[in-house]
């Protein structure tokens, strides 16, 4: 009766490898088809077509630069999110369709992806392989021609993923790529995609940097911190980074002009700064009227629960900001319903469009938080941040079709009260 039992087991063992064995079978061939449906598409678009389209170049120290003496357009997009996976084939071809409408439009000079361009979750993508999505946008964007840069987010690359932090930032310095200007950064220095790309004129003042930091992901870099979203701060060997670079650009310039230093500077990253937090707080409380310190700009925080996911430890990159002078604005992501630009303490806080089709439930049929964010950069060193809706009659373009959407805050709004 035992040895029954136990050949009984084994073949209930046997049926079940086999049931599993063909599963994972078909979902590869599932997951096959679709990525390279996927990837095809990303390289169907054709180029945008430039008047004067700016090509940059390399210093001796290896850093990019653009010499623009007129307007230098940067176009801010985040959290585009394609899972790469026979699930979300659908949701991730109309993500790459959004992103090719507004930069055929806008014909800006760099696009920068403030992270989250993948979302390689298995039980909604239906795949672990984070390089699939990365890849069709990085097709995308090669077809388009358009120059673009990334900063990591926390989905590029999960404890999950196929592919980690490392990997994925080797295959954006790939040279295949020729529009990127992705690079990895100093080893000693936390992270992955601290960089800097300059905008300078004809006599060789700089004019805007545009700095990338990588605002990390999880406190520990594993699966039960990523569910429970435990987000990472900037690291101190980051905020060291970033003002020796500060610093270095000074000196370059005061070379040229003292009257061009402190040097002027954007940032870009993923995860929001704690001071976000603390000024929309500080906003709330003053019946969303402005402070002292905090002037509104445009926009809304649409997120429910806690508002503003920033970091959930401290970091001093804001006072690093203050102390310097350099930095007058930073453009984050992350949270996919926020909007909202604002100042406070002299610096701008602005929060990008998201892209997202597919991380939060229910988003492909929602549409007042897609778009992109359009930054001028003039010759004198000021900028304008300009947003844009998707959905707006802007992007009613021949040859793109845009889906039907609820638009679900357009009655809402803050009672702000101008000074």
């Amino acid at each position: 009766m035992a040895r029954g039992k136990h050949k009984k087991r084994k073949k209930g063992l046997l049926i079940f490898t086999l049931v599993f064995a063909m599963i994972a079978f078909v979902i590869a061939g599932l997951n096959y088809f679709a990525v390279e449906n996927l990837l095809e598409k990303g390289s169907s678009y054709s180029k945008v077509e430039f008047e004067n389209q700016l090509v940059p170049e390399k210093d001796e120290k290896g850093n990019w630069y653009f010499v623009a003496d007129r307007d230098f357009k940067v176009m801010h997009l985040t959290d585009i999110h394609i899972g790469g996976g026979f699930m979300s084939k659908a949701v991730d071809e109309k993500a790459l369709n959004a992103v090719a409408a507004m930069i055929t439009k806008e014909k800006p000079d760099l696009v920068i992806a403030t992270g989250d361009i993948t979302f390689p979750v298995p039980y909604r993508a239906g795949t672990f392989n984070n390089h699939s999505g990365i890849k069709a946008f990085a097709n995308l964007m090669e077809s388009l021609g358009v120059y673009w840069d990334v900063t990591f987010g926390n989905h590029d690359a999960e404890a999950y993923s196929y592919f980690g932090r490392e990997a994925v930032a080797e295959f954006y310095e790939n040279e295949e790529y020729k529009y990127c200007l992705f690079q990895a950064g100093p080893e000693d220095v936390d992270g992955y995609g601290n960089h800097t790309v300059e905008v300078k004129n004809s006599e060789g003042v700089i004019t805007q940097a545009i700095i990338l930091i990588d605002s990390q992901a999880y406190v520990k870099d594993n699966i039960i911190e990523s569910i429970k979203g435990t987000y990472d701060n900037i690291h101190p060997n980051q905020v060291e980074w970033y003002e020796s670079e500060i610093l270095r650009m000074n000196d370059e310039n005061a070379k040229i002009s003292e009257e061009a230093v402190p040097v002027k500077s954007l940032a870009f990253f993923h995860i929001p700064l704690v001071e976000m937090d603390d000024a929309w707080t500080e906003f709330k409380n003053n019946g969303y009227k402005d402070t002292d310190s905090f002037r509104y700009t445009e926009g809304l925080i649409g997120e429910l629960g806690r508002q503003v996911c920033c970091g959930y430890g401290e970091d001093d990159m804001f006072e690093k900001m203050l102390e310097l002078g350099s930095t007058k604005a930073m453009f984050n992501g992350h949270d996919h319903v926020n909007s909202t630009t604002f100042e406070y303490k002299g610096i701008t806080f602005s929060y990008g469009y998201s892209i997202d089709y597919f991380a939060y439930s229910g988003i492909d049929k929602q549409g007042s938080q897609r778009g992109c964010t359009m930054i001028t950069c003039r010759p004198d060193t000021s900028f304008a941040i300009d947003k844009y809706n998707y959905y707006s009659d802007r992007y009613d373009l021949e040859g793109f079709e845009r889906e039907e959407v609820t638009m679900q805050f357009e009655d809402v709004t803050y009672q702000v009260i101008p000074e």
